[in-house]
């Protein structure tokens, strides 16, 4: 499995349980290592802590861990700008900002310029959530158009977008080398 030709920004977008994270992991496992896993998962409650503790599991000793819930784009910036680098995941990121009441356009900003500044492979996963009802409250509605945005703003920024259904991968976009 590959990223494609020369993709150097993948976007992976899914449903919950699509295989979005082992996806991603492979691509960034078929270039050399050492790997940069971005966490931006917060254990705030011990089913998130086994969610957590399950994702650790399957990264060896070739992978770098880097818990950062909020300042992903300050981290892109800073990382060796060849190593392969995956962000584990866009939605929990901007529930994070979300709910720190941040600006969500500004880090939106933030994110996908630090992404662009980035010369090796960059693997990002997140949730598609557009495709279910419209929330009942103001919050879930504002985090659903929120995270359209924000996926929408990334796939542009990227070489190439793969939604997964049921662990397949279908690539829905990919550029020209």
């Amino acid at each position: 499995m590959t990223a494609g030709p020369r993709a150097r920004r993948v976007l992976v977008l899914g449903g919950a349980r699509s295989g979005k994270s082992g996806y991603a992991e492979a691509l960034i496992e078929a270039a050399p290592p050492p790997y940069v896993y971005v966490a931006t998962a917060q254990a705030l409650d011990a089913e998130m802590a086994d969610r957590i503790a399950l994702h650790r599991s399957r990264r060896d000793t070739r992978w770098r861990t880097h818990d950062h819930p909020f300042d992903v784009a300050d981290l892109l910036a800073e990382l060796p700008p060849d190593a392969p680098v995956l962000v584990d995941c866009l939605t929990l990121w901007l529930t994070n900002h979300l709910l720190a009441d941040h600006d969500l356009e500004a880090e939106q900003e933030r994110l996908v310029s630090a992404l662009l500044g980035r010369g090796g492979l960059t693997v990002l996963v997140a949730n598609e959530v557009g495709l279910g009802i419209v929330p009942d409250n103001a919050l879930a509605r504002r985090f659903r158009d929120a995270a359209g945005r924000l996926n929408q703003a990334v796939a542009a920024a990227s070489d190439r977008v793969v939604f997964m259904v049921a662990g397949l991968p279908l690539v829905v976009k990919e550029d020209a080398p």
